[in-house]
């Protein structure tokens, strides 16, 4: 790590749902930059009076901006940073972005017992978090990855089930589609890279305390 590398503080953030709550909330402590935009034309924005540098990528490549160091902390979804398989530190969990990752099958071939579809097709996002689940279930399945829409799989026969993301439930029921099973929640986590965890300890430590102090605050505004 360079000296310039150790000056500036490199944060990587989403694009797509979780980048305006990403952004909103590190503003908040002061974390922020003049052209901060999910459409900035910029790769790198950077705040040089406050030596902070944001970078913009595709979701799934958060984790790996900061586990190869190119960027020292990052925010993610637990269920993309679980599926990356990525070596960084999970520092805090900010709550938002919440969903949850299941399996849903068409309503018409509902079975009696998950370990009835054993053996049998599964088209998803997320092969690595859906074999760990399987795995536990003592099921061996055959994983089909798309990157597009999971529930078309049972739709046209590519699949018998699909393990996807869940919010409202809308787009299952909309495509006649049943959840049989809850796999895991999932919300927005900050993570850091470990190199820089230790070489940018006070400067990183001090981003965690004020964000759950942030946290904490707002969490006891909705419960009053």
């Amino acid at each position: 790590m360079n000296a310039e590398n150790m000056e500036y503080l490199t944060i990587a953030l989403p694009k797509g749902k979780l980048f305006k709550l990403s952004a909103g909330l590190l503003e908040k402590i002061g974390y922020e930059a003049e052209g901060l935009s999910e459409k900035s034309r910029k790769l790198v924005i950077s705040n040089e009076e406050k030596k902070i540098r944001f970078i913009i990528t595709k979701t799934a490549d958060v984790p790996t901006y900061v586990e190869y160091g190119a960027a020292d902390i990052g925010i993610i979804g637990k269920d993309v940073l679980m599926e990356s398989g990525k070596d960084v530190y999970e520092l805090l969990d900010l709550g938002f972005g919440r969903c949850h990752l299941m399996m849903a099958v068409p309503k018409s071939e509902c079975r009696e017992r998950l370990s009835d579809y054993a053996h049998t097709r599964v088209a998803t996002k997320f092969p690595r978090i859906a074999e760990m689940f399987f795995t536990q279930q003592g099921m061996q399945m055959e994983y089909i990855k798309l990157n597009g829409s999971i529930e078309l799989g049972p739709i046209v026969g590519l699949s018998e089930s699909i393990v996807d993301i869940v919010e409202t439930g809308t787009t299952l029921k909309e495509n006649d589609l049943e959840e049989i099973a809850h796999i895991m929640d999932a919300t927005a986590r900050l993570i850091a890279n470990r190199v820089s965890f230790k070489m940018k300890f006070g400067r990183i430590g001090a981003m965690v305390k004020d964000l759950r102090a942030i946290l904490e605050s707002e969490a006891g505004i909705c419960e009053s």
